[in-house]
């Protein structure tokens, strides 16, 4: 069934009387459900940890989860990932919000939903405690604030503008399966073959998403959060070991 195309936005208040709680005005099919698998599998022995959801509640719990495990990490990086509406039906918006810390991670299904959950725009407008890890970020960027939703700009890192794949060619850019192949596990040099990147790309503003949508979302953020990790990983270690080289005839220096 074809979305209908709305021309009205998230406005500041409701009628509930919450400052926080937005109808969510977006073209899409209202439906409010939950879908939650234990154990998504990735490379190796990982699983992940997923909810998917156009639940308020619901997704209020998981932020909830996620801010605690990113708290107790240092550095503290959050995945981010966007899928979007049908670009043949415009205005194209925000379809899904897909959150990653570790092996816990948010699918918020926006366009099957009615109210933005509670702690959702604070979370994403911390100016403090932790840094959002994208890909190729600026058209989520648009696609979020075209749907009522905006990441601290202060608080973001385009993984594409900070890392390139050693011996991988003069490409402008190197793709996020370039980037979590060469610094995770070779496994994610298909992680966009697990989809028909035409066909299935229509479906996210439907509702409620497939398992296997859901896992690919999943797999996408998870990417983009671990590859930012491992990347923050070998550069600090070689910053440290820069430091320690410069200071090695140095007795007083703490190695």
């Amino acid at each position: 069934m074809a979305e209908e195309p709305s021309a009205k936005r998230p406005r500041g208040e409701t009628s509930d009387q919450s400052p926080e709680v937005d109808d969510v005005q977006v073209p899409g099919q209202k439906h409010d459900y939950k879908v939650h698998l234990k154990e998504v599998d990735i490379h190796g022995k990982e699983k992940l940890d997923v909810v998917c959801t156009s639940n308020p509640e619901e997704a209020d719990k998981m932020i909830s989860r996620i801010l605690k495990r990113v708290c107790s990490l240092c550095p503290q990086y959050i995945g981010v990932d966007v899928e979007y509406t049908r670009e043949d039906e415009p205005p194209q918006r925000a379809a899904v919000l897909q959150l990653c810390v570790e092996e816990l991670c948010l699918v918020y299904h926006i366009t099957a939903a009615t109210k933005w959950p509670k702690s959702l725009r604070p979370f994403l407008k911390e100016d403090r405690f932790y840094t959002f890890a994208g890909f190729s970020i600026e058209g989520d960027k648009e696609m979020m604030r075209s749907s009522g939703l905006e990441i601290n700009p202060d608080k973001y890192i385009d993984i594409q503008r900070k890392w390139r794949v050693p011996f991988k060619g003069r490409k402008r850019y190197h793709s996020l399966a370039d980037v979590a192949g060469s610094v995770i596990h070779p496994f994610y040099k298909q992680m966009k073959d697990k989809i028909d990147r035409v066909e299935d790309h229509k479906l996210w503003g439907i509702r409620p998403l497939p398992n296997y949508l859901i896992e690919y979302a999943v797999i996408d953020a998870y990417a983009t959060y671990e590859s930012w990790k491992r990347i923050e990983n070998i550069r600090e270690g070689l910053e440290s070991a820069k430091e320690a080289e410069k200071n090695y005839d140095d007795p007083y220096y703490g190695y």
